[in-house]
């Protein structure tokens, strides 16, 4: 009689009798998990052709799960590089391989480099690989007989991962190739459905520019055919939206090599739209409660010396200005400046909570290969703040804190978000008591907000444990935005103190918190999320009024007047062109509201009025015109689908 072992299937908390030597594909397929790609066995992602150990703890995941779709991708990255190695023949070198959060790459040493028409070739031997499907084996073997394999296939970069492995190494077989890798996998390369290459790009070996320059090719992978094609129409839609190209377009800012690369100069229209964006945050922060400061562009170096910043960040921090014989620095953060103006006086516990916020400007010296348009740069303002306040405060702030950062964040149209709590790393400051507070407080307040959440396990940062929210945008792509961060290093390393009800001194507790994360980097998610075309309540301008021909010239001065009685932004576009090309101009700036008016609407005292994303327009009486539109600034609505 076969022995049996017990396993508990997660997915449905059931335990399940299953034979000794049974694999996790065995199970699945017992239980009608057919979907399953793989398992997280006792916190791993594991293969399927593992054998589960007893009593172990198994969750199936299918494509639909962040962990299936790894498998799936990381089979796929070996799918590109079995054909890679049959369209270049044996001058290949393998790098690596990995699934990334939305596809995969393989880095590859090539004799030649490649260029966008080789993709498309590669995409043709990709699908006849899957349309092979090619049994997917693994097998182990000793580290000695691994290398001498290795270097018979003249495999460099393989050998030198060899060498960082513990215990047998694994190799991954289809057909004719073979690949050093830890797996997992899927059972056969026809259960991938449909593969794109999207880009190529160079890549150093192991990230360091000191090492052999690779060509890497990224690509994605779906299931079907279909799914592939709506991500490429996704594609298109997004390289439609590109906030570098709108930019331009609209006139809204641009970066110029002469100043310096990551930095931004806004122009007329783009400030118009950030003035708005910054009243609104001011105007929210004062009403719940915030203090608003300004602090200097730079700093004696002593001030990150205490910091800490000189010694964790100071890769990042742009180099020592010399004046007087003294070393300053322009700030990478606002954090120590908020510091000064707590310690400025003497606080009581009356005092708390103390909330300070500033849309502070700060200078990170990133590398240029990582800057990208508005998202990536080098100066940038964030709308920052530090809320000081006593331990029996700290839930209740940060209950607060979640409602005013949805409550923002749901006025710009961003409603969906993935949540992240990030516990205690292995390095960590502060004492046990206070991370269990901070970390019980962060989870209270998240389940009291009723917003879901995951569990980041030990990716907190080494002063406190975070909350991270990503913002869904209208194409359903993810946005780093909203940061919460509980600190007990930075209060303790400029001995903030505060006098508490028993006339006793104690530390306060500080919140960093960001809810943009940077104005820059908001207003570049925003023109992609809206495709360019904001909302009425801040559009450059609301309002364009056309006169058809000189003669309604004056009528449009008196409609524009009106607009002006009543708070309202318009301009008036003369008939120095024709009427259809001033409306197609109209339309390219995305103008919320198009008033055109001729001489039928100057005698019954109207207009024609035609909204951004409307073929078609209506004629109104010009009070309900400004009415209309006053309507639409005063509830933010989003009057238009691009």
């Amino acid at each position: 009689m076969a022995t049996k072992k017990e396993i508990l299937i997660r997915n449905e908390d059931k335990t399940v009798s299953v034979s000794e030597s049974a694999t996790i594909a065995e199970i699945a397929g017992d239980n009608n998990y057919d979907s399953a790609l793989g398992a997280v066995v006792d916190g791993k992602l594991s293969d399927l052709r593992d054998v589960p150990d007893e009593g172990s703890e198994v969750r199936f995941v299918s494509y639909e799960d962040d962990e299936g779709k790894e498998i799936y991708w990381h089979t796929s990255s070996h799918i590109l590089a079995h054909a890679v190695k049959r369209y270049v023949d044996d001058e290949v070198k393998l790098a690596i391989g990995p699934a990334i959060e939305n596809g995969f790459y393989y880095d590859f040493d090539l004799p030649d480099t490649l260029s966008e028409d080789d993709l498309y070739h590669l995409e043709g031997i990709i699908k006849g690989i899957i349309n092979q499907d090619l049994p997917i084996k693994r097998r182990s073997m000793e580290k000695d007989e691994a290398k001498k394999m290795l270097e018979e296939e003249k495999e460099p970069y393989k050998l030198e991962l060899l060498e960082d492995l513990e215990g047998k190494p694994s190799f991954y077989s289809q057909g004719e190739f073979e690949d050093l890798c830890a797996g997992p996998h899927l059972l056969s390369t026809g259960q991938v459905g449909a593969v794109k290459l999207t880009k190529l790009a160079g890549s150093y070996w192991r990230g360091d520019e000191e090492n052999e320059t690779l060509q890497r090719i990224y690509g994605i992978s779906f299931k079907t055919e279909e799914e592939l094609e709506k991500y490429e129409h996704k594609l298109e839609e997004a390289k439609k939206r590109d906030h570098r190209k709108l930019g331009r377009e609209l006139d809204l800012f641009h970066i110029e090599d002469k100043v310096g690369p990551g930095l931004v100069i806004w122009h007329p229209r783009g400030s118009r739209i950030r003035t708005k964006i910054e009243d609104y945050w001011r105007k929210q922060h004062l009403d719940s409660g915030y203090e608003l400061v300004y602090t200097p562009h730079l700093a004696r170096e002593e001030l990150w010396e205490i910091s800490g910043h000189l010694s964790h960040y100071k890769e990042n921090m742009f180099p020592a200005l010399e004046m007087e014989d003294e070393n300053y620095r322009v700030k990478p953060m606002n954090c120590p400046f908020h510091m000064q103006i707590f310690n400025s006086q003497t606080r009581s516990y009356r005092d708390l909570p103390m909330r300070v916020a500033e849309l502070g400007t700060v200078y990170r010296y990133e590398k240029s290969g990582v800057l990208h348009g508005l998202l990536r740069v080098r100066g940038f303002t964030q709308d920052d703040a530090h809320i000081f306040c006593r331990p029996d405060q700290l839930e209740e702030e940060l209950v607060g804190l979640l409602d005013f950062t949805t409550e923002i964040l749901s006025t710009f149209g961003f409603t969906e978000y993935e949540i992240f709590l990030s516990t205690q790393p292995d390095d960590f400051v502060g004492t046990q008591d206070r991370w269990d507070l901070a970390t019980d407080s962060l989870r209270n307040a998240l389940d009291e907000s009723g917003l879901p959440y995951e569990i980041d396990p030990g990716e907190g940062v080494y002063y406190g444990p975070k909350i991270d929210l990503k913002i869904k945008d209208s194409l359903d792509r993810e946005w780093q935005c909203s940061t919460i961060q509980v600190d007990f290093n930075i209060p303790e390393r400029f001995d903030v103190e505060y006098t508490d009800n028993d006339g006793e001194s104690k530390r306060p507790i500080m919140i960093h918190r960001a809810l943009f994360g940077s104005l820059e980097r908001f207003f570049g998610c925003l023109v992609e999320h809206y495709g360019g075309a904001f909302p009425p309540w801040l559009a450059w301008m609301p309002v364009q009024i056309l006169p058809i021909s000189d003669s309604n010239n004056e009528y449009a001065e008196e409609i524009q007047a009106q607009f002006k009685n009543a708070g309202i932004r318009s301009e008036i576009q003369y008939p120095d062109e024709s009427l259809g090309k001033r409306i197609h101009t109209g339309i390219s700036d995305k103008i919320p509201f198009l008033l055109i008016v001729g001489a039928d609407e100057e005698k019954g005292d109207t207009v024609e009025f035609r909204p951004y994303g409307s073929d078609e327009s209506f004629s109104l009486s010009i009070i309900d015109a400004v009415e209309k539109v006053k309507n639409a600034i005063e509830t933010r609505a989003f009057i238009h689908e691009d």
